[in-house]
């Protein structure tokens, strides 16, 4: 049996957007119905242009409102629940539920209340909802998260969200792949989000949980599989569920809309997942080491670690050693380097991120060297918690300067990964005792789908560039195998070092992916962390 796709649209749009890859699905045999969600503005009724009547209840519309709308599209193909259905008999399990964006809350709470008629649920851009959280936690505009906040805490959930102006759209995800032509009608098509739909929470059964699901993740967004993989691979056990050997995933390579910028080959994706195919994640450990447990790619000392809070210390061994300069025979003050882990990760996870052997390996090595090696444990367990992160970093950095065995006047900063915004803190007002910054296969601009807004404090570019002073020396630990995504933030952020005239010691990996792992060149890697690491000590001693 050809499959009946019900598409559901995400966040301001109608029916309209799926326009083009509806085409597609059609000519390859299988049914479409495409939803618009009650609101204002929006067309009812099939092809109908004019708004609905009765604007004031359309605001008034909730994530309930919208259940029920996919529920009777369901049911529209199959029949009312109890009946025989629409589909000789075979209980729906031909119709495969699409949400892109937020349309993906109403498509489980349908999926939820229609498991057995329900084949397949896909997930465009958008992630698996959870019980009980309401759908404006997925927003990823953290300002507009805000905004609708003060209702909810008042108990209300009357009005809308006003629709994005025409350069607004990149709050909302990356427009990259949409023409011109397409984002003048998609802004023009814009209607009003009704508030309710994002306070309310879903409320799920769990069965859904039994029905087959597909994500479609878009890698100009920021998120691709091997990211997906890794956040699995720390433990979240949020995300355990996507191991189960009835997900599956595809990539696009294009931004949040790729109804808009890609119909054809996202209706190629949308038959792919209907007939069950697409990548599948291992849990886990089940493919061999993570990549945040590998070893460390150097030998290190057997050093004590000394415990404080959330920051541990590993001191040299009395008489130091030749790696700083005047450090040898020495038991003063030694000069710091402040390791900054990565994430969003997981609250909870095991083992902590000060127990990775990339972080405490690069802190032994350091102190093998003569330097003080310090690792610092902070919250960033969710893109929104940069700002307590760097306040958990610069306390650290407090007590780290005011142990007596520290220098403090001889301090850097090295962070990995996801942990590269919090650069921009200390770009922007570096103080004297801060020698040298340091970042290893950094994030160095917000993605697009975390949805930071392009003042956004935590953007290293954007603060470097802005800087009315020097910054402090750096020193970039680069990946040749990087993500497109990622790699685009490391390039500007060379640009506007290039335009700042700054001090930048860049160390290449050539062969070597996001984090390193076991199938990397470990020549590459030793060579290019034994080379970072000298660097950063030559501008301790500078």
């Amino acid at each position: 049996m050809e499959p009946v796709f019900i598409l559901v649209p995400g966040m301001f749009t109608d029916a309209h957007v799926w326009e083009g890859t509806a085409r597609r699905l059609t000519a390859a045999g299988a049914q479409v119905r495409a939803v618009t969600l009650a609101g204002p503005g929006r067309p009812r009724a099939g092809d109908d242009p004019e708004p609905a009547a009765g604007a004031h209840a359309e605001a008034e519309a909730d994530l309930e409102t919208h259940i029920e709308e996919v529920c009777a599209a369901i049911d529209a193909v199959t029949g009312a629940p109890g009946g025989t259905g629409g589909t000789g008999g075979t209980g729906g399990r031909g119709i495969v539920l699409v949400g892109h964006d937020y349309g993906v809350h109403p498509v489980l709470g349908a999926a939820d209340r229609r498991a057995e008629r329900v084949a397949r649920i896909v997930c465009v851009d958008a992630g698996l909802p959870q019980d009980g959280v309401p759908p404006l936690a997925a927003v990823p505009d953290q300002s507009v998260r805000a905004l609708p906040a003060e209702e909810a805490a008042a108990g209300t959930t009357a009005g809308v969200l006003p629709p994005p102006g025409r350069e607004e759209w990149t709050r909302w995800g990356s427009t990259a792949g949409v023409s011109e032509e397409a984002l003048d009608r998609l802004t023009a098509r814009a209607a009003p989000q009704p508030l309710g739909t994002l306070l309310r929470p879903l409320r799920l059964s769990g069965a859904a949980a039994a029905v087959p699901t597909t994500g479609v993740l878009c890698t100009a967004n920021g998120v691709g599989i091997d990211m997906v993989q890794r956040l699995v691979d720390l433990g979240d056990p949020a995300l355990r569920a996507l191991t189960g050997p009835g997900v599956t995933f595809f990539e696009l390579p294009t931004g949040h809309w790729p109804m808009l910028s890609c119909p054809e080959d996202l209706a190629g994706v949308l038959l792919r997942a209907a007939a069950g195919e697409g990548h599948r994640l291992t849990p886990p450990g089940a493919s061999g080491t993570p990549a945040h447990l590998h070893p460390f790619p150097l030998p290190v000392p057997e050093l004590p670690r000394e415990r404080r809070g959330n920051v541990d210390f590993y001191f040299p061994r009395p008489g130091g050693t030749k790696g700083v300069k005047g450090a040898e025979g020495v038991d003063g003050p030694r000069p710091a380097v402040v390791f900054v882990h990565g994430g969003p990760v997981p609250a909870g996870a095991e083992p902590s991120p000060r127990d990775w052997p990339v972080l405490a390996g690069h802190a032994r090595y350091a102190a093998g060297q003569g330097a003080v090696g310090v690792t610092v444990e902070h919250r960033l367990h969710d893109v929104a918690d940069y700002p307590r992160a760097a306040g958990d970093v610069a306390a650290a950095v407090d007590l780290v300067r005011a142990d007596p065995r520290v220098d403090g006047d001889r301090i850097a900063l090295w962070f990995f990964s996801g942990g590269g915004p919090l650069l921009a803190d200390w770009l922007a007002k570096p103080p004297a005792w801060l020698r040298c910054l340091a970042a290893a296969y950094p994030v160095l601009a917000p993605l697009p789908n975390w949805g930071m807004s392009a003042d956004s404090r935590f953007h290293p570019v954007r603060a470097l560039a802005d800087a009315g002073h020097a910054p402090p020396p750096l020193v970039l630990l680069r990946v040749g195998l990087e993500s497109p995504e990622i790699a685009a933030t490391v390039s500007g952020f060379l640009a506007a070092a290039g335009e700042r005239e700054a001090e930048v010691r860049v160390v290449d990996v050539p062969h070597g992916h996001h984090g390193g792992g076991p199938g990397d060149p470990e020549e590459e890697w030793r060579g290019a962390v034994r080379e970072a690491v000298r660097a950063v000590l030559d501008r301790l001693d500078a």
